[in-house]
Order: C-alpha cells, then structure tokens, then sequence
C-alpha cells in the first residue's frame, strides 16, 4: 500500500540541521506513528512520502517554509508572569505555556524583567533548513476511529 491522505503510516526518522547536527530521531525509540494528510508531520516531509512503501527510505531537504516556518518577531512578546505557567520555576530558557484566548500555547522564556517575562512563542526548528531521513516502516488504511479521532491508535489505545 502506498501513503496517501485517511492512511495509518509508521516511520523512523532523523532530522538534522545545516551543519549536519542531529536534532531529533526516532532512532532506538518506537517509531513515529501518524495520519498522513492531516497535518501531523511538517507540510514538506509530509509531501515528499506520499506515494512511498513500506520498505522505502528518503532524504527530504525542507526550507523552513516546508518545516517549522519562518521566525516572526511577532511571537516574540513580554508578558506578565501570571499569564505563564510551567514546570518548577520560570526563568531564561525555561519552556512555558502562555495563557491565550481558547486555551495555552507552549513557548520559551528569553528574558526575565521585574513582574514581566520575554517570551518566543516560535516553534523551536522555525526559521531552520531541515534534513530529514525517513525509513517507512509500515503503511496501513486507517480506520474509522481513527479517521473520527484524527490520530492513530495503537494497540490497546482507544477512547
């Protein structure tokens, strides 16, 4: 079967950036499972495996446009420290979710100043050239449930 849209599809991936540094693999983990055409993996590398097999691997080379996007300075903003909430104490570096309308964004602390924090609501990879090699493991019809959900199931995993 090859990967289109409504399809259940396993992967291992790297991901590496210009200078060849490894940022992030399923490599000695379980592989990436997800429902390819709903926008659960980058729009590039999404792209680049429809149509594969189980079996096939690729090199997708993605601009940030196709990965994480670009920067916007926009999201970049200083905050009162009561609209933050994280894990132990708030401070340079340190990942915190923002209170917004509808709900919370994930987002990083940049600076401390008084009662207000500067914080990158960015995507972490956004702005960066990406190289993704991808094994595909396996590649499936999803099921209904699945599809109603819009994320795959593994075994035992239902609601």
């Amino acid at each position: 079967m090859q990967i289109a849209d409504k399809s259940a599809v396993t992967i291992h991936y790297s991901v590496k950036n210009d200078a060849g540094e490894v940022l992030d693999t399923s490599r000695g983990r379980d592989p990436l499972v997800y429902l390819h055409g709903t926008g659960s993996i980058v729009p590039g590398l999404e792209k680049a495996l429809a149509g594969k097999s189980a079996g096939d691997k690729i090199d997708a080379k993605l601009a940030p446009e196709e990965g994480y996007g670009l920067r916007d300075e926009k999201n970049v903003r200083k905050l009162p420290l009561r609209k933050l909430s994280g894990e132990g104490r708030i401070g340079p570096g340190s990942p915190c979710r923002v209170q917004v309308s509808g709900g919370f964004q994930l987002g990083r602390v940049v600076a401390l100043q008084g009662d207000y924090a500067t914080v990158d609501l960015n995507h972490p990879l956004a702005g960066m050239a990406l190289a993704f090699e991808v094994e595909v493991v396996a590649v499936r019809e999803a099921t209904a449930e699945e599809l109603a959900h819009g994320h795959v199931h593994g075994p035992g995993d239902h609601h």
